[in-house]
Formats: C-alpha cells, sequence, structure tokens
C-alpha cells in the first residue's frame, strides 16, 4: 500500500514531512491554500500555504505561551484583541483567565474558523460560544486602524509568516496604532519566527516595534512543529519591562486565576525564565549590541 506524505514547503532548503492518515480537508479560501489532515505523529495538523499552524499534539506549547505571558505580564487585562489565530486556542485560553471582560478576535479568513470548528474542535474548545467573546471575520488591520484611543489592554497577534496575507502585520502603521489603541500599561505579543531560519523577522519587528513602545523584548518556546529550534514571541509594553518578572509573583496571579497546575507547558518558572535567551537570539533585539557581545 502506497504511503501518503505532506511536506511542509516554508523553507526551500530545508523541511520536514508528515505521514498522512487521511486528509481531512483541502480548501482554497479568497486567502490562501488551507489544508486539515490526520497525522500519524502529531493528530490533526493545519496547514496554511504548505506551512504548519498548528497540531493538536503540540499545540498547547505555543497557545499556553502566547497568552499567558502577556496575560500574567500584564497587571490587570481587562479588554484583550486577537489578531489571526483563527483556531481558537488563543482565545480559548485568554477565556480562561477571569479577569478578562472581553475578548475580541478578529480573523481574516473565515473559512480557518470554520474548518478549525468542523475537525479541530478540541482546540478551541466551548471558546466559540463564549459570552465574553466576540469573533469577527474581518481585517485586522483595519480593524486596528479604527479603533478607539486606549481601547485595549493586550494585542495578541497570532499571524502567518510576513509573507502573503500575514505581511500586513508587520508594518510600521500596524504598529503604530497597535500602540495608539492599547491602554497606558498595554502591551503586544506576536510570533516573530525561529531565530535559527528566520532571525530577520526577530530583529526588523523588534526594530519596528521599538518606534513605538519603550520596552521591546522576545521570550522563547519549545514547539516541536516548528523546526529548527526555538520559536521566538515578541513582546513590548507601554508600561512595565517584560523582561523583569518574579516567578512568586507571577504563581501568586495564576493560583488566583485558577490557572496554576492546568497547563501543560506554561509555568511560572518557564514564564520567566523565557525572557533568558541565548546571545544567537538576544543580538537580535534593540540595543543588544550594547548588552550582548
Amino acid at each position: 500500500m502506497t504511503q501518503q506524505w505532506i511536506e511542509e514547503t516554508l523553507y526551500d532548503n530545508w523541511g520536514q514531512r508528515f505521514r498522512v492518515v487521511k486528509e481531512l480537508a483541502r480548501v482554497k479560501s479568497d486567502f490562501q491554500d488551507i489544508v486539515v489532515f490526520e497525522s500519524d505523529s502529531h493528530g490533526r495538523v493545519l496547514l496554511l500555504d504548505g506551512v504548519v499552524q498548528i497540531t493538536e499534539r503540540d499545540e498547547f506549547v505555543y497557545q499556553e505561551m502566547l497568552t499567558h505571558v502577556p496575560l500574567f505580564t500584564h497587571a490587570e487585562p481587562r479588554r484583550v484583541l486577537i489578531i489571526g489565530a483563527g483556531d481558537g486556542g488563543v482565545l480559548r485560553r485568554v477565556l480562561e483567565h477571569p479577569g478578562v471582560e472581553k475578548a475580541v478576535m478578529v480573523e481574516i479568513d473565515g473559512s480557518v474558523i470554520e474548518l478549525s470548528k468542523k475537525y479541530l474542535p478540541g482546540i478551541a474548545g466551548d471558546a466559540w460560544n463564549n459570552p465574553r467573546a466576540e469573533v469577527i471575520v474581518g481585517d485586522g488591520i483595519d480593524y486596528v486602524k479604527r479603533a478607539a484611543d486606549g481601547s485595549f489592554d493586550v494585542i495578541i497577534v497570532d499571524s502567518t509568516d510576513p509573507i502573503g496575507v500575514g505581511e500586513v502585520l508587520f508594518t510600521d502603521e500596524f504598529y503604530e496604532n497597535c500602540a495608539r489603541i492599547l491602554s497606558a500599561e498595554g502591551l503586544i505579543v506576536n510570533q516573530c519566527g525561529v531565530p535559527f531560519m528566520q532571525a530577520d523577522e526577530l530583529h526588523e519587528t523588534s526594530a519596528r516595534r521599538a518606534q513605538f513602545f519603550p520596552h521591546v523584548s522576545a521570550y522563547v518556546a519549545a514547539v516541536p512543529t516548528y523546526v529548527g529550534g526555538f520559536m521566538t514571541l515578541g513582546i513590548a509594553s507601554k508600561g512595565k519591562n517584560p523582561a523583569q518578572q518574579n516567578a512568586e509573583e507571577v504563581r501568586a496571579r495564576a493560583v488566583q486565576a485558577g490557572i496554576a497546575g492546568k497547563t501543560d507547558y506554561w509555568t511560572p518558572e518557564i514564564h520567566v525564565g523565557a525572557f533568558n535567551l541565548p546571545p544567537y537570539i538576544a543580538r537580535h533585539l534593540p540595543g543588544a549590541d550594547k548588552k550582548v557581545k
């Protein structure tokens, strides 16, 4: 019997492939090619334009770190804007925080949402029906441009890499508008790629955000599916320095929120330690030439 394999096409000189148990969906939306399949090793997998976005087996690593780190960094996150994240995993974990009064999710491609609901229901769980959630199928760039000053405490950007549909989420104008619509202590988080292969992404994104935020940093998460070592998550704050936190304070907040002990990757120690970057990553942050030799 012939085996079917799907090969990721993110890089033209290095990659990974998955043995396919069953292809579940293959759709060409108005924005991108979408494939969902059952893999032999990682459960169900979502690909956009040939690039792995999420797998059932290791989605918890990325989702927990993209969500819990910013929400436990901000002193009192009540209003959260999520851009992208059409699988619903970030929305689910944002809503695990009882202090969040409103979570607005803006995903440009409704097909991603519908296919995720159908084939990856465990990733979002009941988040789609939570009364604190507002899910908008629309352009995140336009939404940020039109939103009122200071209307959000935290912005989480879960986008594809800065190519194709995700490219406009990595511009000066976008980050300037994000800073404008964030409250005084507000902060933004977005994925900045795997620096072993995509160092320019971290460097350029950090430099852009440094024009509008006093504190620009990054932290790491080891997501097996994102090949090349650590994935970096860029964070920029209008308030305190995200890289200077205390694990005991983070733990106290996690206990109060009812999240402590219920995660599979994130912990207070991981939260604080993830900001201690290896030099090959840290040198791509603003001002690194003064800190890292």
